[in-house]
């Protein structure tokens, strides 16, 4: 599946919001975590550390507002098929007033910003993160919107191995874990 480099960029943006909720991370009868977006410093942290473009002043309500949208992208994540997910897109893309523009800033090649110049931050991210996922749907790759199959882990992720088998949101931390527990719960059987 080729994916074009500002998408495979949206699609980890989104990723990343989406595991900043406090429920992508709570095992099962666990206690909640903090929200990774508890805040306008976060939000301006996670707008550097994607390199979110144009961001000016944030506050409160600009906060609030990624928290909604954050919370519809979840839903993306979570739902069965593209009849389910598209319309759920449509709405995020539409609300946040699409304007489709090419840019080359920043060092990046030319590529497509889907937000209009003076957007929000929230339109920002509904817009280029929707997009991204809007890729995902027409191209018939749902199914590689998963959350990580560890109990205790509940993050998002795009799977984009070849053959549509990842299952972990990460080798080393929560697919490596479970391995371990597998083997050493064999070692103990066979030693029993």
């Amino acid at each position: 599946m080729l994916i074009p480099h500002d998408t495979r960029i949206a699609l980890d943006m989104v990723v990343d919001l989406v595991n900043t909720a406090p429920e992508s991370d709570q095992p099962e009868g666990g206690s909640s975590p903090a929200d990774g977006l508890a805040d306008t410093a976060a939000l301006y942290a996670f707008a550097g550390r994607h390199r979110v473009s144009g961001v000016g002043e944030l506050d409160e309500k600009d906060l609030r507002a990624v928290h909604d949208v954050r919370a519809r992208f979840a839903e993306v994540f979570a739902a069965e098929d593209a009849r389910t997910a598209a319309p759920l897109v449509n709405s995020l893309v539409a609300a946040a007033g699409t304007t489709p523009q090419l840019s080359n800033h920043d060092g990046y090649d030319w590529h497509v910003h889907y937000f209009a110049p003076d957007a929000s931050i929230a339109d920002h991210l509904a817009a280029d993160c929707g997009m991204a996922l809007a890729f995902i749907i027409v191209a018939g790759e749902t199914e590689r919107l998963r959350r990580c199959e560890a109990p205790d882990c509940r993050h998002a992720f795009v799977d984009l191995s070849r053959n549509r088998s990842r299952r972990y949101c990460s080798s080393r931390t929560c697919g490596n874990r479970l391995h371990v527990a597998a083997y050493r719960a064999r070692r103990r059987e066979a030693a029993g």
